[in-house]
């Protein structure tokens, strides 16, 4: 498959901060015009402007949907499908957290995880798949984890949406191999996103607990959100299938490898030698 040419509207979802609105910019630069969707409207408009401003060149437009509503999801797909027949890159970048153990968390809150991340991607990828198909040399993102090749406790709902939305891409990309699509699983490591800031909490879990939860977590994210939409943008234009991002996606891919069926304990270990050196 030929170099992917940055040429079209491209679609991030998710675009509002963190990742998102570091490939909105990057793809700007290389040419492609934008569609930003996100729950969070004035962020969006700030993103938005900013682009606007460093390339007026590009056409900038704009969703407000919060993809958790499936009435508001449906009407983001159909506005994508009816106003924007020029996709050629589609990027499901959206996400969202919930910190517990499955016992600690309700199914609703199960759920919205669920249905943020991976739903919503299959109902986009499903809307959009007739509009990439029809023009040879288009792609299809679709942001995973290192949570969707590993599965930590207090993890059960994002790692089951995860490891859902990467066992997807892989079929969806085996599929589209014939019609000029190319297909990337990205599988970031901690980037230094809002997502630990704007994760939920189990209803069931002690207030305490929650607290060091998000304060582990966000010690986590470290890599610039920047660096991973570079390395995104570089993985779309050399059609590569899989992406990794980061040493924290590196290294417990290869742990994962190395020990399917231990590196629960060998990852519970070193996160306690991790927090005696920081104390």
């Amino acid at each position: 498959m030929r170099p992917y040419g940055f040429t079209g509207t491209a679609v991030v979802t998710g675009a509002a901060s963190g990742i998102g609105a570091a490939l909105a910019p990057a793809l700007a630069a290389r040419g492609n015009d934008l569609v930003l969707l996100d729950r969070d409207a004035d962020r969006l408009t700030a993103v938005a402007a900013s682009v606007r401003a460093a390339f007026p060149g590009r056409a900038v437009d704009t969703l407000v949907a919060d993809l958790a509503d499936a009435g508001q999801l449906r009407d983001a797909a159909d506005a994508l499908v009816t106003g924007h027949a020029g996709t050629t890159l589609l990027v499901n970048n959206a996400g969202v957290a919930l910190g517990g153990r499955f016992d600690q968390v309700t199914l609703e809150e199960f759920d919205w995880v669920m249905d943020v991340n991976f739903r919503a991607a299959v109902r986009l990828t499903h809307a959009l798949l007739p509009v990439l198909k029809a023009q040879p040399g288009s792609h299809l993102v679709n942001v995973s984890s290192i949570f969707g090749i590993m599965a930590p406790a207090g993890q059960a709902a994002y790692a089951s949406s995860k490891f859902a939305i990467r066992g997807f891409t892989e079929a969806v990309r085996h599929e589209l191999a014939d019609d000029g699509v190319g297909v990337t699983s990205v599988h970031p490591g901690g980037i230094a996103t809002r997502i630990a800031e704007s994760a939920r909490v189990g209803s069931g879990v002690d207030p305490a607990e929650a607290e060091e939860g998000k304060r582990e977590f966000a010690r986590f994210l470290r890599y610039p959100a920047d660096r991973a939409a570079a390395r995104i943008v570089t993985a779309v234009e050399r059609r590569r299938p899989r992406l990794l991002v980061g040493a924290s996606a590196v290294v417990p891919d290869l742990l994962v490898r190395l020990a399917p069926g231990s590196y629960g304990k060998l990852l519970a270990g070193a996160t306690r030698l991790a927090g005696q050196r920081r104390s």
